[in-house]
Order: structure tokens, then C-alpha cells, then sequence
């Protein structure tokens, strides 16, 4: 038995893998997450310095660019701080989609990973979600408040506060995601589009040419790229 950490700025999944299928997957807060020190087998993506350094004491094999062993070649790219996330994200998608690929993770923030037709890392993108590009605007100003997400896309121009910034972000962000898939396919026009993240179903309708994966695709490549297996 394999345990799989998918450890996100918000949310950590804790996923288990019994060497052909995952038989379990919690989420709890990424603040809240403890584990004991089980002996069991343990591998993780991190995204945050401070969790990582407190699980430090157990036996974790932190998945990284430099620290991987799938076939995805990182060495083209700048990869030192490449988000280990990501890394996992480039993996399964040279697992289980035709390359060139585009993974579009919608999350705490918006990412994407391009991977070549020779299953190299290419580079990729960062934006912030739409969660914490409402939060930003409460922070940075002093009559915008900060609105929960929406679950639909919004059609028309906001005629008050509130549903102008609900329309202006989320279509702002959905044309974030447009403009990166523009210039990507200028490059690679036989790209194959893939979307995940917790807030990946908001998404899939403005992005039809895009696969929506299920909510295994991370954890996949957290474990195709550790050394364990």
C-alpha cells in the first residue's frame, strides 16, 4: 500500500494506491493536515515550504523535477522552483494523452504545463484563481468586497457591484486561459488540451476542445513519478 499526499495551498488530498487502483481518497485542510509515523510507504507533491518542513521528520519521498523518475525530461526548462504540482501534472499527461499536451490545472491559482512531442517539459504559466483574484481586490481596495465563486458563467455585464465583479473576473480568467491556449498552439498545433483542479467544472464549458480529467489525474502523476514504486 502506497499513501499519495497531493499537498495544495488550501486543500490536501491524501489518496491510497493498492498497486493497481486508488481504494481511497480523503481532502482535509492543508493547515490541518497531520500524519502519523506509521512506517507506511508515503509519497508527496508540496506546494508550501512551511508544511513541508514540518512533516520533515517522516519518511516522505517529496516528489520534485530534479527528484522524479518518469520519462518526462525537465532539463530544457529552469526547474528549481518548479511547483511539484506541476511536475506531477506534466507526468500523467505524458501517461495517458497523445503529445504535444496542455495541462490547465484550475485551482488556488491557474496553471499550466506544456509538454513537447518528445515528452519534454516545455514551460508553462501562472495566474491566480478565481478565488484569490476576489480576495485580491477586497485586500488591495477599500469598497470592493470580497463575493463567493460563482458556478456558472456569467453572460452579461454586471449592472452593481457585486455581479461586475463576478462577471469581470470569471470572464477575465477564462480569457487567461484562451490567450495561453492562443499562443501555445501557435507552437504546437496538434496540442492536446487537458483540464483538472478543484475548480476545473466551471471551466469545461467555456474550454469544449479541452479533456476533463477526473479527480485522480494529480495523484496519478505523484505516483508515476516517485521513486518508491
Amino acid at each position: 500500500m502506497l499513501r499519495i499526499l497531493d499537498i495544495g495551498n488550501t486543500f490536501t488530498r491524501i489518496a491510497w494506491w493498492d498497486g493497481e487502483k486508488f481504494t481511497g481518497i480523503d481532502r482535509v485542510p492543508t493547515a490541518e493536515l497531520a500524519l502519523p509515523a506509521d512506517g507506511i510507504p508515503t509519497v508527496a507533491a508540496c506546494v508550501c515550504p512551511a508544511v513541508r518542513e514540518r512533516l520533515h521528520e517522516l519518511n516522505i519521498d517529496f516528489i520534485s523535477a530534479e527528484n522524479q523518475h518518469s520519462k518526462v525530461d525537465f532539463s530544457p526548462v529552469d526547474c528549481r522552483t518548479l511547483g511539484a504540482d506541476r511536475v506531477a501534472n506534466a507526468v500523467a499527461a505524458a501517461e495517458f494523452f497523445p503529445l504535444p499536451a496542455m495541462v490547465i490545472d484550475c485551482g488556488t491559482a491557474i496553471t499550466c504545463e506544456v509538454i513537447d512531442k518528445e515528452c519534454r517539459f516545455a514551460g508553462g504559466a501562472i495566474a491566480p484563481g478565481r478565488k484569490l483574484m476576489r480576495s485580491i481586490l477586497a485586500q488591495g481596495t477599500a469598497q470592493l468586497p470580497e463575493i463567493p465563486v460563482s458556478t456558472f458563467i456569467p453572460k452579461e455585464i454586471g449592472q452593481n457591484t457585486r455581479d461586475a465583479i463576478t462577471f469581470g473576473v470569471d470572464n477575465g480568467a477564462i480569457g487567461i486561459i484562451r490567450r495561453w491556449i492562443e499562443v501555445v498552439q501557435k507552437k504546437y498545433p496538434d496540442l492536446t488540451l487537458i483540464l483538472t483542479g478543484g475548480d476545473a467544472g466551471f471551466f469545461a464549458p467555456a474550454l469544449p476542445e479541452a479533456v476533463l480529467t477526473d479527480d485522480k489525474f494529480t495523484l496519478h502523476g505523484i505516483r508515476l513519478a516517485c521513486k518508491i514504486l
